[in-house]
C-alpha cells in the first residue's frame, strides 16, 4: 500500500516531500527570533533545500540510478527530519547544493560526450562548495576516483579537473584581495579535526544515527551485490554513489565541529543507495515494513 503510493510520480508526492522537508527546516527554528531579515535569510535557504531536492531527482531520473519510483527524494527529506539540524547550517545547505551539481557531471562522464567540459565543470563545482565548507574538497577525490574507475588513459582528462580546482583557488584569491585586501580571507580553510562525538549523545540522536547507518549498512550490501546486474555503462555511476556516501561518512567523523549539520553530505548518496535496495526487496510485506519504519521513526522522534 505505502509502496505502491509512492511508486508513482505526481504532484501530491512532491508536495508531501516538500512539507517534510519544510516540517525539518522549522524544527530546527523553533528558538529563532524572526526579524525581516532573517525572515528573508530562512526563505533562500529553504528555497536551496528545494533546490537541492529537485536536483537529486534530476540527477537520479537522468542516469537511471533508480527505475523511476522518486523513493530518493522521499528518502532524502525524511532524513532530513531524522536530524533537522542539516537544514540549520547555511554554509554546509549551500556547500551540499554545489556538492550535488559536482556529483551531477561526475555521474554523467558515463557518456563519453563532453568529457572534458564535464570534469572541469566538476571541479569548479567542487571547488566552490569548499569554499562555504571546508571538508566538501574531499569530494574531488570522487572525480579521480570516477576517472580511475572508467581506465581512462587521457592523461589530458587527469590534468583539467586540477585545473578546475585551481581556477577556483585563483579567482577567490583575486576576489579576497579587493574585499579584504588579504590574499586567503574568502578561502575559510579550515583543516582541524575532532574525534569528539559527545554532542552526539541524546537520546534523538543516537536512535536517529543508529536507524540511518543500521538501514544504510544494510542496503550498501545488497547495493554493492546488485551493481553487477546494472548494464556495464552506468556499473561506474552507482560505484560513485557509494563512493560519495563513503567520502561523506568520512567527513563525519572528521570535521570538528559536530553539531549534527555534516550529515547533510551523506543524506543524497544515502538515499539513492536506500531507494535502490528497497527495489529489490521480493516480499511485499518486507518493503512495507522497511519503508514504514524510515517513515514513522523521524516523527516519532518529534516527540522526544
Amino acid at each position: 500500500m505505502i509502496t505502491s503510493f509512492f511508486n508513482k510520480s505526481r504532484p501530491l508526492y512532491f508536495a508531501l516531500v516538500f512539507f517534510i522537508a519544510i516540517l525539518a527546516f522549522v524544527m530546527a527554528r523553533v528558538n529563532v527570533d524572526f526579524s525581516l531579515d532573517v525572515v528573508i535569510k530562512q526563505s533562500v535557504l529553504l528555497f536551496i533545500i528545494f533546490a537541492s531536492i529537485l536536483l537529486l531527482n534530476f540527477i537520479v531520473s537522468k542516469n537511471s540510478l533508480t527505475n523511476k519510483n522518486n523513493y530518493e527524494i522521499l528518502l532524502f527529506s525524511l532524513f532530513l527530519l531524522f536530524i533537522s539540524q542539516t537544514t540549520s547550517n547555511s554554509n554546509v545547505l549551500i556547500s551540499n547544493f554545489f556538492v550535488l551539481l559536482g556529483l551531477r557531471r561526475i555521474v554523467s562522464l558515463r557518456s563519453p560526450k563532453n568529457t572534458k567540459k564535464k570534469l572541469f565543470d566538476a571541479a569548479i563545482w567542487i571547488g566552490i562548495a569548499a569554499l562555504f565548507y571546508f571538508w566538501a574538497i574531499l569530494f574531488f577525490a570522487l572525480i579521480i576516483l570516477s576517472l580511475a574507475f572508467y581506465t581512462d588513459n587521457n592523461i589530458r582528462h587527469w590534468i583539467i579537473p586540477f585545473i578546475g580546482l585551481s581556477a577556483v583557488f585563483i579567482l577567490s584569491c583575486a576576489i579576497s584581495i579587493i574585499l579584504y585586501d588579504n590574499f586567503f580571507e574568502i578561502l575559510n580553510v579550515s583543516p582541524s579535526v575532532s574525534y569528539d562525538f559527545s554532542n552526539y549523545n541524546s537520546i534523538q540522536y543516537l536512535i536517529a544515527i543508529t536507524v540511518l547507518l543500521s538501514f544504510g549498512i544494510w542496503s550498501s550490501i545488497f547495493y554493492l551485490k546488485n551493481i553487477k546486474k546494472k548494464k556495464k555503462a552506468f556499473r561506474v555511476s552507482f560505484k560513485t554513489i557509494i563512493l560519495a556516501a563513503f567520502i561523506a561518512f568520512f567527513i563525519v567523523l572528521q570535521v570538528p565541529e559536530k553539531n549534527g549539520s555534516e550529515f547533510l553530505f551523506l543524506f543524497a548518496p544515502l538515499a539513492i543507495i536506500v531507494a535502490n535496495y528497497i527495489e529489490i526487496i521480493q516480499e511485499e510485506w518486507f518493503k512495507e515494513i522497511f519503508l514504514a519504519v524510515l517513515i514513522l521513526v523521524p516523527f516519532v522522534l518529534l516527540l522526544l
